[in-house]
């Protein structure tokens, strides 16, 4: 994952190859900043789009090169007065944070705190319906368990909520660095206000599929002895 960002206008976007020792070939890195300046330059996050031309034929010859499959997968953008950047040293996890006020250092802060504990929103008016709605009914049916009585349990349901959504909102939760203060109080102690974060961690999102070894070998003696 990377990340570039100037005159309140940032990108990330990940390229992925198959192995590590291909993600540290200096072609395959070459490859891949090449492709975030083109995205960068033309504030473009569509991947087909910025893949079009020079950089499909480029993406090709690398494969030859290389002999893995290297791909460019997703791109964001962001736009703030004050944005901050982190990538973490292995290059799996890359965030950008925008903010209001402040300094980049500050918000460079709190996007090595999103990539280290990886909120879900910035404030916790911010959390989806529908994924409260989820966690309501999870936490519901582990309370009944206890068979307390139904006024008990709405209160049991109430608190454990609230501790989910400070728990995965940005501004409530404990900096990193300093526990002690939320991240919260620390953007207002520097005269800012975060307004939106992404946070990039390879292969967040691909299913891998699971491959049951045994029967599918199983399955090829059945069929070899048929």
């Amino acid at each position: 994952v990377l990340i570039k960002s100037e005159g309140g206008y940032a990108m990330i976007m990940e390229v992925n190859s198959e192995t590590d020792f291909a993600a540290r070939d200096e072609g395959f890195l070459g490859f891949a900043n090449n492709v975030l300046d083109a995205g960068f330059s033309a504030k473009e996050t569509d991947i087909a789009a910025i893949m079009a031309g020079d950089l499909t034929n480029a993406r090709e010859a690398l494969v030859q090169k290389i002999g893995e499959n290297i791909s460019a997968r997703r791109a964001a953008s962001l736009k703030a007065p004050v944005i901050g950047g982190y990538v973490h040293s292995n290059n799996r996890i890359a965030v950008l944070v925008g903010m209001t006020g402040g300094s980049e250092e500050l918000a460079r802060d709190v996007a090595m705190h999103v990539a280290a504990v990886n909120p879900a929103v910035v404030s916790s008016d911010q959390m989806p319906a529908e994924l409260i709605a989820a966690e309501k009914e999870i936490f519901a049916a582990q309370a009944r368990e206890s068979g307390k009585p139904e006024e008990i349990i709405e209160k049991m349901i109430g608190g454990r909520v609230n501790k989910f959504l400070k728990e995965s909102s940005l501004l409530d939760q404990p900096f990193v660095k300093d526990p002690d203060t939320t991240v919260g109080k620390l953007v207002a102690a520097g005269g800012a206000e975060v307004t939106s974060f992404v946070r990039f961690e390879v292969g967040d999102g691909i299913e891998v599929e699971e491959v049951d070894f045994a029967a599918e070998v199983a399955a090829q003696v059945a069929g070899a002895s048929e």
